[in-house]
């Protein structure tokens, strides 16, 4: 059965089906022609897989990113970020990757923060001299930091997966997207410099004392969401309905910039956004527990003990076959069919499953910028009016920078762990 199903789903990303269509149809195949099992355990395992108390903060969390980028968020958080780094030769990409981790702390989806910032900054960059591919390549690179600073939607889908603590991976991710962000920052200053980018940037830059005053609110928000839950106040889907709350308060009282006219569109795109992931979520449910039921797992646990003899050998692999798999399959889809199956091997290794949950997250994330299927590339283009082809060139950098730090993060774990084990 496996063999069938493995077959019919290369077969049906190859017709280009969609990738939660791919999952389910090629469950049912495996369902109909090679097990026992009835049709009627489809709609079963698939309502199964989505009844979980967790996973209703994956809606409020897109519903508060969709609130906060129409409320007049975006643009009192580029200011803010430029205020900061706006004065260096570069500052103005530097601007576009501080602005991402500012905004991912609010939003959770790298794809709600491409849009969001990258319609403000793209055509900025583009009028100060920065060439238009270049400038999508920055901030599709820098959006992946929407996945790992919490709130983080597929670091919940980890933690409901692989029953890890929620509130642990949420800490975790502050050090790698710190890191990530870092790194990105000191890059682009290097490349601006050498490449000579970058050079009035310091213009239309508004001072930090005025620029905070205008951005406060919406900086409190993770202040909000991240210590109510580590205050105990609320879990972190709690915290969702909060953020929810908070985002209609900021963008409708304090910066009357959301209207009720807007709120009809912001909550059929929210709606349009959590059945697509939410299919993903039952589709995938339906293909872990057929996988399960044949004892792939298990399986697989034993080869890999085998051939892999060190933690060590065992991340390198897995980390070369997530990179691989992360161009290719929508990352929700392949945090909910893998996690299962390796997570349980990486604690056979003694490695925590909160460092290995970091290590997955930030893998299938390069997958977000890198062709064929990378949605933020995908989304930066639409928003640069550019073709994939023209940015791949500039892309490899990123790319290779985002690769020293996974390799950091991957066998550094204080780097993810650190903050959990001062907190815990």
């Amino acid at each position: 059965m496996n063999l069938a199903i493995g077959l019919s789903l290369i077969l049906f990303f190859a017709l280009g089906v969609p990738i939660a269509v791919s999952i389910l149809l090629a469950s049912i195949v495996g369902i109909e022609f090679f097990s026992r099992f009835p049709l009627l355990m489809v709609p079963q395992q698939m309502f199964v897989g989505i009844d979980n108390f967790p996973l209703m903060a994956i809606p409020f969390f897109i519903l508060a990113g969709n609130l906060m980028a129409a409320g007049g968020i975006s643009q009192r958080l580029v200011d803010l970020a430029k205020s900061v780094v706006g004065g260096l030769q570069g500052g103005l990409a530097m601007t576009c990757v501080l602005t991402c981790m500012l905004f991912a702390a609010v939003s959770g989806s790298s794809v709600a923060t491409t849009f969001a910032i990258g319609s403000i900054l793209i055509p900025a960059m583009a009028r100060h001299g920065y060439p238009r591919p270049l400038a999508a390549s920055i901030q599709a690179s820098s959006a992946e930091l929407g996945v790992l600073i919490p709130p983080s939607i597929p670091l919940i889908l980890y933690g409901v997966s692989t029953d890890t603590s929620i509130g642990r991976l949420f800490i975790a991710g502050i050090g790698p997207g710190l890191l990530i962000g870092g790194a990105l920052l000191l890059f682009l200053y290097l490349f601006c410099k050498l490449r000579g980018y970058g050079l009035r940037d310091r213009e239309e830059r508004h001072d930090f004392g005025t620029a905070f005053k205008r951005a406060w609110a919406a900086l409190l928000m993770p202040v909000v969401v991240i210590g109510g839950i580590y205050g105990g106040v609320f879990t972190p889907t709690e915290a969702s309905a909060v953020a929810v709350v908070y985002a209609l308060i900021v963008g409708g009282l304090i910066y009357r910039e959301l209207s009720f006219a807007q709120l009809w569109p912001i909550l059929r795109q929210s709606v349009i956004a959590t059945a697509t992931v939410m299919l993903i979520i039952s589709a995938a449910a339906l293909f872990s527990f057929l996988i399960s039921r044949s004892g792939l797992p298990s399986q697989v646990a034993a080869w890999v003990t085998q051939v892999f003899e060190s933690p060590v050998s065992f991340l390198l692999a897995v980390n070369v076959m997530l990179l691989v798999i992360g161009m290719f399959v929508e990352t929700s889809a392949a945090i909910l069919v893998l996690a299962p199956i390796f997570t349980p091997i990486a604690v056979q290794y003694g490695i925590d499953p909160v460092h290995f949950g970091l290590i997955i997250v930030v893998n299938l994330a390069l997958g977000m910028f890198t062709p064929p299927l990378g949605v933020n590339l995908f989304a930066a283009c639409a928003v640069a009016k550019l073709s994939i082809d023209q940015l791949i060139p500039w892309l490899l950098r990123f790319v290779l920078v985002v690769l020293a730090c996974l390799m950091a993060i991957t066998y550094l774990p204080w780097i993810s762990l650190g903050l959990v084990d001062l907190l815990y």
